[in-house]
């Protein structure tokens, strides 16, 4: 589904949008929220990896223990590196529970101790589905657990804020779980393979 100022009136109507790999619909709650590409692509509060200067913008709605997001995400840095120009934005989604709302706390809660993307990498390395305590001693491996906690607390207004539009995002673009892409104005639902990435990137650089 291509992100047209027409499909996002329509969504805001409640129309069913239907393409390819996405059927999108406004969701009936949170109406003061908006849907916007801007809102997609360029959220202040949202951590940036890979160049923040690049000219095309990948997306990812995930959890930290979707295991399709875990499985690409070795592949998405790589092509990261590669590309040297594309814009990563990593959207939390916490879909599967008490340890993916934590995970996604403490991430948070490193990105003002300089260490968000270290977290967020050791998190998606690992194999299993967490718990809790999966969580706290794989971030506690990095940084003080305690610390990063304190710094999402005192910042938790940003930080749920950014969760609450990540979420509304995810489900007004019509995606069914994680993880879920959006490349400058195509969406992408579920996991996709290195070329189709490859290819996005190249068809969204081609039209910028």
């Amino acid at each position: 589904m291509i992100l047209t100022r027409r499909n996002l009136i329509m969504a805001g109507t409640g129309s069913l949008i239907m393409g390819a790999g996405a059927i999108a619909f406004w969701p009936q709650t949170g109406q003061a929220q908006k849907l916007t590409v801007d809102a997609v692509l360029d959220d202040p509060d949202a951590p940036v990896q890979g160049n923040p200067d690049g000219d095309v913008t990948l997306v990812e709605y995930f959890d930290y223990q979707c295991p399709f997001c875990k499985r690409m995400h070795p592949m998405l840095k790589d092509l990261v590196a590669e590309d040297g120009n594309l814009r990563l934005i990593m959207k939390d989604w916490p879909l599967f529970g008490a340890p993916s709302v934590r995970a996604a706390q403490l991430s948070l809660g490193a990105v003002s101790l300089g260490a968000y993307e270290e977290v967020h990498g050791a998190l998606m390395a690992t194999e299993a589905r967490l718990s809790i305590e999966d969580v706290e001693s794989t971030v506690g491996a990095i940084i003080d657990v305690d610390k990063a906690d304190e710094t999402y607390r005192a910042e938790r207004d940003t930080w749920d804020g950014l969760l609450s539009r990540n979420d509304y995002q995810a489900i007004a673009l019509g995606f069914r779980g994680t993880p879920g892409f959006a490349i400058e104005k195509t969406l992408y639902s579920g996991a996709q393979g290195r070329q189709t990435l490859v290819n996005a990137i190249a068809k969204a650089r081609a039209e910028s």
